[in-house]
């Protein structure tokens, strides 16, 4: 992976949006990238859990949680099963729980913060929408960037 946000954002300008959100970063990659695919739940994690077990091919999860640190949204056997499932990372409007080992793992994840709560298992949500938090618009396909300094994604026209 060569490259770095900042740089992105100085090549494109008003061409990239910037996600303004201070997210907590997790997992080993640090930097990572790929094509958008989603999920808008609320305190419900089956639709990530389905969605991680599937075939990632170097894709971003995108998760709208609606901002709520009331339960996780993802632990260490989810994040685990999207290691082993190919996706490059995960970035979540929500919490995350098992944050030490998911600061194991081969995956790059950036989420509000953290809380050892259970999501519930209903599977209540939708797959593969856009989504849109902090000011920036989540559309199935776009491509995201993240490292250090924050998230930065392609405008679809």
């Amino acid at each position: 992976m060569a490259f770095a946000t900042a740089d992105l954002y100085d090549e494109l300008g008003d061409g990239i949006q910037s996600l303004p959100l201070q997210l907590r970063s997790f997992g080993r990659r640090r930097a990572f990238d790929g094509p958008i695919r989603t999920v808008r739940c609320l305190e419900d994690n089956a639709l990530v859990k389905s969605l991680l077990a599937t075939p990632g091919e170097g894709a971003v999860l995108v998760i709208d949680g609606g901002g709520s640190l009331n339960t996780a949204l993802m632990g260490d056997l989810i994040a685990a099963s999207a290691v082993q499932n190919g996706w490059a990372g995960v970035v979540i409007n929500g919490g995350i729980r098992d944050s030490v080992a998911i600061d194991g793992l081969d995956l790059g994840v950036k989420a509000l913060g953290t809380n050892p709560r259970k999501s519930a298992k209903l599977g209540a949500g939708e797959v593969d929408v856009t989504v849109s938090f902090g000011g920036v618009e989540f559309a199935v396909g776009a491509h995201l960037y993240s490292d250090e300094d924050g998230i930065l994604v392609e405008r679809l026209s």
